[in-house]
């Protein structure tokens, strides 16, 4: 059997789980759910970062120990994740006796192989993040990361020496192109080596922080905490306890992080890892932010969005499909209220909750509630649905895989909306009217089967609604692809009960009272379209872009993203075409962009340059050649 390995990162127990948390933990759990359908062995792994300066320095400020303060918070993080049925395997704690033993290992290894020596170090030094910087380092005299002071400390310290591995860590990111994904976040990290890499301190000295894991080779220091949390992917999972456990589990096919610790991911932990001669994760794939008018979501900056009261407020499933839905994977995502109760009530109550009402309703008034069984021979229009639904679980299977999730979830909705569109040409109510049964039993029969496979192709995202809307329909088989894939997923004969409303319509107004919120915020336009002058037009670098995939973007009714090749490199353009195109009408064309422009963020997602296109003022028309030009060929 096929493993698949998959992990968050572990959360810092400095407070309760928000949104940001909450996306990544639900995307890693909809991830290894969708693996498990597949009949893939999985181990999902989350848990808890519990070291450092900030733990000891709460625990002080509350007057309890730091351990109490750990268990506190660390609890606080899985009761969210039950309330999320979140299917984590391992819930790893940094506090666990067995993950420090693997640490010190790992050290004294390090010490023994020469990559640990000791020196006197002078550099300013971040509190919050627990991270010392160089004075050419500084942003106003403040941390590069987080913008807050930072202080001079002078002391002796423990180095591992990761200079000594910048060159190997460039060839292989160079040599393997999934390690780091998106592919712009790849080009990132190797912006960032251009630069001489400065050996990295994993110790602070006891009589400064007492909070962590003890060096093994001196008892007067302890571990940096990102050393020690990083290597709770490999402790999890047996690393110097458990070889066949390890041997079976290792490599980790997905670390998935934010874009905020791309740097500690795809640089310090990948040199660990071979100065300790352990193999390399498969892919390292870091999302974006969750956006409040184009601002980060955050608590100190006032705009974060509690994941407590949207889980109340929607149930979770509601909140699981919405951050799935409403994100682009690798991209950043505008968050507001309005967008959400829209994304809510259109696809789930209006397109999946109302098909699931009327095929249970006209079942259960035609067909005494029995699953009538289908035609020998079909019409035209029903053969057109037979092959939507046919198609739905291979095009939903290949978006996952390609870390499209946003886009399986659009594949569903599109397959239910033309099953709508299928009730209402075939009409079953006149059908039944006129006595057709043959052909009204045809319609409800294939209508049901499209119920069935949306059903198990949204469990993983929406585990409780799904397992109710089976049920309704008469599905006693196992959840799975394969059972997706087959012509008909509920027999003829099945018992069809009709279903309390799985998605009530959500009020906005209501919503809003709910969350606290009293007064509406203004809507903002969305912006499709730069203004550049005539001088910056002629210094632009026009060249040929083969379109890979569109598609819709989410929460943008205008707004399509694109990935273009244009050569060199793949990149991600956002442009206002969905009201002149469908995805498929722009996928394999050849097209002319200005690929020079520094990228602009358009209602949260990152556009890295500009397609041309005609306007007439009545429609749009994209700019294509008209001869099999390679991709990157110049426009003169």
């Amino acid at each position: 059997m096929k493993k698949f390995y998959i992990t968050t990162p572990i959360y810092y127990v400095n407070d309760r789980p928000h949104i940001g948390h909450t996306y990544t933990t639900v995307l890693a759990d909809v991830i290894a759910r969708y693996h498990r359908l597949a009949g893939e062995d999985v181990f999902f792994l989350t848990g808890t970062d519990e070291h450092g300066q900030k733990v000891a320095q709460s625990a002080e400020k509350a007057k309890i120990s730091p351990q109490e303060h750990c268990d506190k918070f660390s609890q606080r993080f899985k009761n969210m994740w039950k309330k999320l049925n979140i299917s984590y395997d391992y819930f790893i704690r940094t506090t666990d006796a067995d993950h420090i033993e693997v640490v010190q290992k790992a050290l004294q290894k390090l010490y023994d192989s020469g990559d640990i020596y000791k020196s006197t170090y002078e550099g300013w030094y971040c509190v919050p993040d627990e991270r010392f910087w160089t004075e050419k380092d500084l942003k106003d005299g403040k941390c590069p990361e987080c913008g807050r002071p930072v202080v001079k400390i002078e002391e002796e310290n423990y180095f591992f020496r990761m200079s000594k591995y910048q060159q190997w860590l460039i060839d292989y990111i160079e040599k393997n192109p999934d390690f780091i994904q998106p592919d712009f976040r790849r080009n990132e990290v190797l912006g960032f080596l251009k630069k001489p890499l400065n050996d990295l301190c994993i110790s602070r000295p006891k009589k400064r922080l007492q909070w962590g894991v003890e060096l093994p080779f001196d008892t007067d220091y302890v571990c940096y905490v990102w050393v020690d949390a990083l290597l709770n992917y490999c402790s999890a999972v047996g690393l110097y306890a458990d070889d066949e456990k390890f041997k079976k589990w290792w490599p980790a096919d997905y670390h998935l992080i934010g874009k905020d610790i791309l740097t500690t991911h795809a640089v310090y932990w990948p040199i660990l890892l071979k100065a300790l001669g352990i193999e390399m994760p498969k892919t390292i794939f870091a999302h974006g932010w969750w956006m409040v008018d184009e601002k980060k979501m955050g608590k100190s900056l006032g705009n974060a969005v509690d994941p407590y009261a949207l889980e109340s407020l929607l149930g979770p499933d509601r909140l699981r499909y919405y951050l799935m839905r409403d994100m682009v994977v690798g991209q950043d995502a505008s968050y507001s209220l309005s967008g959400l109760v829209s994304r809510l009530n259109n696809d789930l109550s209006n397109d999946l909750g109302n098909m699931l009402s009327r095929i249970t309703n006209m079942v259960s008034a035609y067909f005494d509630g029995i699953l009538p069984a289908p035609a020998e021979s079909v019409d035209s229009e029903t053969e057109k649905i037979q092959k939507v639904i046919s198609e739905l679980p291979a095009k939903v299977k290949n978006d996952i895989d390609r870390m499209k999730i946003h886009s399986a979830l659009e594949d569903v909705n599109s397959a239910i909306r033309a099953a709508n569109r299928y009730i209402e040409t075939m009409q079953p109510w006149v059908l039944a009217k006129e006595g057709n049964r043959e052909i009204l039993g045809t319609v409800l029969f294939t209508a049901t089967q499209l119920l069935a496979k949306a059903g198990i192709l949204l469990y993983p995202v929406m585990p409780q609604k799904c397992s109710s809307l089976l049920n309704a329909i008469g599905f006693s088989g196992a959840i799975s692809i394969e059972t997706a894939s087959a012509d008909v997923v509920v027999d003829a004969g099945s018992k069809i009960e009709k279903p309390k409303a799985l998605f009530p319509r959500i009020d906005l107004k209501k919503a809003r009272a709910s969350l606290g919120l009293s007064v509406k915020p203004p809507q903002k336009s969305e912006k499709t379209e730069e203004i550049i002058t005539v001088d910056e037009f002629f210094r632009s670098q026009l060249v040929v872009g083969e379109v890979i995939s569109a598609e819709y973007a989410p929460n943008a009714d205008r707004l399509l993203l694109l990935e273009v090749d244009i050569g060199t490199e793949k990149r991600q353009l956002v442009a206002g075409l969905a009201k002149w195109y469908k995805p498929e009408e722009l996928r394999g064309k050849k097209i002319v962009i200005i690929s020079n422009l520094k990228p602009a963020k358009i209602r949260g997602y990152e556009s890295q340059g500009m397609l041309l296109a005609a306007d007439d003022g009545k429609t749009v028309s994209v700019l294509t050649v008209d001869k099999d030009v390679p991709a990157g060929s110049k426009v003169r």
